[in-house]
């Protein structure tokens, strides 16, 4: 048995939860959805999958995203709710040692996005906000750190969480890397009527920082879209888009939109890849949706 989820800071709390609640002895399998989708990715019978879409060979799958619905009896839960971290707290109530009230409170928010202004544009004085920053899932290399901090997150407090060399170096790092961040986003960021348009692609790797800055810096856009390409590989482009967190007028389910781009996610965020040569095609068409801000769940 093996805890199968994504590499973000909900993914992480899934898994600490996960090992607390279930017999599971082995390391966590992480994965993007997008590869689940495409089919690529070796689910083994008895797997738990958490923040995920389905796969039929799992034991147990625990989601919260739109788009991953299915019609089909299953084992777990699946809830439109802030994070999956919370769906698996809910499930295993009554088994857990510790007190993960508080974690899985805060992992609801940031997931879901629930954030001050304060919070996005000083996220060092939020201790919880800061952590989730340091977990980028853009390096696979950074998997013995996310492997780290779901040990971590499994036994103690936020504050000794903190503490940990390892994670007081990666919270370091994110505070100097969001000061570069701004300034990237800044020089390659096109605002476009009530949509932000940042194109990271003449990068040779991704600029990473704070998600949720472009909305500070754009207050007029009520979504945000991030194009770039796929990690370590030009023959594919990844988009991103996300309703403001500060100017919540935007009508378009993004997730609905985006599983008809090969991707998914959730009314308010998502993401899709596709192979470069459909780029010309499925951007302008993204672009398009948002630009028009209709109501597409009819």
């Amino acid at each position: 048995m093996r805890i199968v989820t994504r590499p973000d800071f909900d993914g992480v709390v899934c898994a600490a939860l996960l090992y607390e609640a279930e017999n599971v002895n082995v390391p966590v399998k992480w994965v993007e959805p997008n590869d689940m989708q495409k089919g690529i990715v070796d689910i083994h019978e008895g797997d738990i999958i958490a923040n995920l879409p389905y796969d039929d060979r799992c034991a147990l799958w625990f989601d919260h995203h739109h788009t991953n619905k299915i019609d089909k009896l299953f084992s777990g839960s699946f809830k439109i709710a802030p994070s999956a971290a919370g769906i698996i707290f809910e499930y295993y109530k009554n088994r857990f040692n510790f007190d993960y009230s508080e974690l899985v409170k805060e992992t609801d928010k940031i997931d879901s996005a629930d954030l001050s202004l304060d919070e996005v544009l000083h996220p060092e004085k939020y201790e919880y906000v800061l952590l989730s920053m340091t977990v980028l899932g853009c390096d696979i290399h950074d998997e013995p750190y996310w492997n780290r901090l779901v040990d971590l997150l499994r036994k103690f407090h936020i504050h000794r969480v903190l503490q940990d060399p390892e994670v007081k170096a990666h919270c370091d790092a994110v505070v100097e890397m969001n000061k570069e961040y701004k300034k990237v986003l800044q020089e390659n960021t096109e605002l476009i009527q009530h949509v932000s348009v940042t194109d990271f692609r003449a990068f040779d790797k991704t600029p990473a920082g704070n998600r949720f800055l472009v909305y500070s810096m754009f207050p007029e856009a009520v979504v945000s879209v991030k194009i770039r390409y796929d990690i370590g590989d030009k023959e594919n482009v990844a988009v991103s888009v996300g309703h403001s967190i500060f100017n919540r007028n935007c009508h378009v389910n993004v997730g609905l939109m985006l599983s008809n781009f090969e991707g998914g996610g959730h009314r308010g965020a998502g993401s899709c890849r596709f192979h470069v040569s459909k780029a010309q095609e499925n951007i302008p068409k993204i672009l398009d949706i948002l630009l028009k801000n209709r109501d597409n769940e009819d």
